[in-house]
């Protein structure tokens, strides 16, 4: 359908007006809320990740993509909920306790988003509390930590070890994710999940799931 591909195409170009006219005429049409989520929003986004794993897309361009994506999101929402379609899962995810960036972080949750996912965000300098908190609220089945500085690293283990004392870590899968942060830490702290930027993190929560 040609307005599909107009959403697809907007959200890779990062044309926040051309995604969200296409959907708002994609639901005119009677386009089913799912079918543009999946064909236009999620398989756009799916190919910004690729773009920038090749080197062919940076920050800036998957910024404005996910942008557009999320405005295109926020007025399929209602319509999804209608429909009863389910998020593939939930991801209650923060910047650990003394670290206030959230840059890297935002860019993970706007690529889980354009994935399919759910996102808690509970923003920047997060409590273990926090996250085991929003876990149980929520029933996420994933946690997402970021960190910048490696003086905050160490908040990513006390978190891990907050979720064993809540009785909630075998519930979730735990991904974590940082400039200072390496696949050696993850597995020192015992993280499921280390990802380097947004579109790898989609990618193995998808895998995490069975789903790619």
């Amino acid at each position: 359908m040609a307005v599909l591909e107009t959403i697809y195409q907007s959200v890779i170009d990062g044309n926040m007006n051309g995604a969200t006219s296409g959907v708002n005429a994609a639901l005119a049409e009677g386009i089913a809320p799912s079918e543009i989520l999946n064909k236009g929003l999620i398989a756009a986004m799916t190919e910004v990740g690729r773009l920038f794993e090749e080197g062919e897309y940076f920050v800036p361009e998957m910024l404005i993509a996910a942008r557009a994506m999320q405005a295109s999101v926020a007025i399929l929402k209602p319509k999804l909920k209608d429909a009863d379609v389910k998020p593939l899962g939930k991801v209650v995810i923060g910047t650990v306790k003394g670290d206030l960036h959230d840059i890297g972080k935002n860019l993970v949750a706007m690529m889980l988003e354009g994935t399919g996912f759910e996102i808690i965000d509970l923003g920047t300098d997060v409590t273990p509390e926090k996250f085991v908190d929003a876990i149980k609220t929520h029933d996420a089945g994933f946690v997402g930590m970021s960190a910048l500085l490696t003086t905050t690293m160490p908040s990513m283990k006390t978190t891990i070890e907050a979720l064993k004392a809540a009785g909630v870590r075998e519930r979730v899968k735990v991904m974590i994710g940082g400039a200072p942060i390496t696949q050696e830490y993850a597995n020192d702290i015992g993280a499921d999940l280390y990802a380097q930027d947004g579109p790898s993190a989609a990618r193995k929560a998808k895998q995490a799931l069975g789903l790619a």
